[in-house]
């Protein structure tokens, strides 16, 4: 960001539903009733009401609370760029849009009117509705309405978020108005506020969108780990890459005794008041925040209750740990485990839980081996669940809650889940198109740790694009107010794609990341930590879970327990 001087022009900045003055959403029976594009195409009503988008609806996405224009099909429902200021108020980390381009990708550079005066400016880039990559939208929609009728096209929709001033109250916000912003269309605009007063605790990434059960009147009793303890909870639920809505009747949460068990009685969860929620397609909820007790470095049962039928779910795949399914109704509120009859080795729909007061998170974005894979399952011996065990123990250390954002076989530069659509594949979308849901958004995160690249190196990437990609990661963080840290890449000679060519690059990229060359703040030298001196191209057999490509239990504590806890403290 930089200092502009443009000075407001027009009437003064109104509110952004004040400006619209395109027609983005037709009725099916009138698909000639707007024109998004300029060429008479336009979104489908009934498809954004199918994926839960409806007039006026409040939608979560990626820490941001926006609202879907409160218009009917065929009214005016969003505003094309042109330098309009927009009234906006509120302190917070980033502004987040709702856009879209049409023509292409559209870009432009906005300005930031900050309640003492001073101006920032911005950058904002909206992919194309029918051609942007699926793998950052938050929504995809089946259908393109055209006066000739209706195809079966996707159109995608984006919630994009820029950095703001830490500490400023925003006043307004210029939107764009420079030729490349002419086809950039704003649907919503809010501030995203900084979680103040919460840690997170728990996480885990959306990885994929995959079948599951079906679930139909079940519970899902979810196992998870936490870090940081404090005095209240809330819980995170995301529907990220779906394409419908999903209910949830009823919530609970309590510490757990043994297997189904809890060691006391449920504490019921709510939504704004209400005992369930709807979560729209690509969007997430928050539980209000409700007094209990939450012990650091215990398992948590959180639970929750679906009523319709559930046959496909985001999921985190690799969950290494053992949670469970009941029998038919709702058994969120059951002490006992009774009920719950059937396991689950995945984690859906959960990816967040955030305790009251505490220091911030350290989020720890990687692949497998951060994941956990080669660990001992339902053992919490990942190396996060190490680390944060160390930051609750040593004299003097920061007490940060630590995010788990490993998702097995993930890639810095290239995605293996698509972004869209039911998949078998849940190695995720890449690190930079996840980066904003899975670090910048995330409850309190003061530091990112970024430790993966192996897998882009094993599928051919050059070293040049992971350390492009580690430098692009770096930057975007550091915007945010975050301190970055990096970890160098660790052997993996012995496993079939793990190529003497695969090791000269990995290399390469440990040796940029040793010169600064990415940019972060401090590298932890993982190589050095688990290689064989006498063979320094493999995992020291200690410390190989036996594929030779993931660390064991011993070596996985081995990285924990190089970490020098000051490096993480913001």
């Amino acid at each position: 960001m930089g200092a502009a001087g443009a000075a407001p022009h027009g009437p003064g900045p109104l509110p952004l539903e004040r400006l619209f003055d395109n027609k983005a959403v037709s009725d099916d029976a009138r698909p000639d009733g707007a024109d998004f594009d300029g060429a008479g195409a336009s979104l489908s009503a009934s498809d954004l009401a199918a994926a839960g988008w409806t007039p006026g609806r409040a939608l979560g996405v990626e820490g941001a609370r926006l609202s879907w224009p409160d218009t009917r099909a065929g009214e005016p429902d969003n505003v094309r760029a042109d330098g309009q200021w927009v009234r906006l108020r509120g302190r917070g980390d980033a502004l987040a849009f709702l856009v879209a381009g049409t023509g292409g990708e559209a870009r432009g550079i906005g300005t930031v009117r900050y309640g003492d005066g001073s101006r920032t400016t911005y950058r904002l880039t909206a992919p194309d509705w029918r051609t942007g990559p699926l793998a950052t939208k938050s929504v995809a929609l089946p259908h393109v309405n055209t006066p000739g009728g209706q195809r079966a096209e996707k159109a995608r929709l984006y919630v994009v978020t820029v950095p703001l001033a830490r500490g400023r109250e925003v006043a307004s916000v210029r939107l764009p108005g420079d030729p490349g912003a002419a086809d950039l269309h704003v649907f919503a605009l809010s501030v995203r506020a900084r979680a103040t007063g919460w840690t997170g605790t728990w996480s885990a990434s959306t990885a994929g969108y995959a079948r599951v059960g079906p679930w139909t009147d079940r519970t899902v009793r979810l196992v998870v780990h936490t870090s940081a303890g404090g005095p209240r909870v809330r819980i995170r639920l995301d529907n990220t890459f779906a394409s419908a809505p999903v209910r949830v009747g009823s919530a609970s949460v309590a510490v757990r005794g043994a297997g189904a068990g809890a060691r006391g009685a449920p504490v019921a969860l709510t939504f704004g008041g209400a005992g369930g929620a709807e979560v729209p397609a690509g969007a997430q909820v928050f539980s209000d925040p409700v007094r209990f007790a939450v012990p650091a470095g215990a398992d948590l049962l959180v639970s929750f209750y679906l009523p319709g039928t559930v046959a496909a779910a985001p999921v985190h795949s690799q969950a290494l740990q053992t949670s469970y399914v009941s029998e038919p109704g709702d058994h969120s509120a059951d002490a006992a485990g009774a009920a719950y009859t059937s396991t689950v080795r995945a984690w859906p729909l959960l990816t967040g839980v955030d305790v009251a007061d505490g220091a911030g998170s350290v989020v720890l974005l990687g692949d497998s081996i951060t994941d956990g894979v080669g660990s001992t399952p339902d053992t919490n011996r990942r190396w996060p669940d190490v680390l944060a065990r160390r930051l609750l123990e040593e004299p003097g250390a920061p007490r940060l809650g630590v995010l788990n954002q490993g998702i097995s076989a993930n890639r810095v530069v290239g995605d293996r889940y698509p972004g869209d659509g039911v998949s078998t594949d849940t190695g995720g979308v890449s690190a930079l198109h996840r980066l904003n849901r899975d670090v910048l958004a995330q409850t309190s995160a003061r530091t990112v740790v970024v430790f993966q690249g192996i897998n882009d190196l094993r599928a051919g990437a050059p070293a040049a694009d992971v350390v492009a990609g580690l430098r692009e990661i770096a930057s975007r963080a550091r915007a945010r107010g975050l301190r970055v840290v990096a970890a160098t890449l660790v052997p993996c000679a012995g496993e079939a794609r793990c190529t003497a060519a695969v090791d000269a690059e990995r290399g390469a990229v440990n040796a940029a990341l040793r010169r600064g060359d990415a940019g972060f703040d401090a590298v932890l030298d993982f190589d050095a930590v688990l290689r064989d001196p006498a063979l320094p191209s493999r995992l020291l057999p200690e410390y190989d879970s036996g594929d030779h490509l993931h660390p064991g239990d011993a070596g996985l504590a081995a990285l924990a327990g190089a970490v020098p806890l000051g490096a993480l403290r913001p």
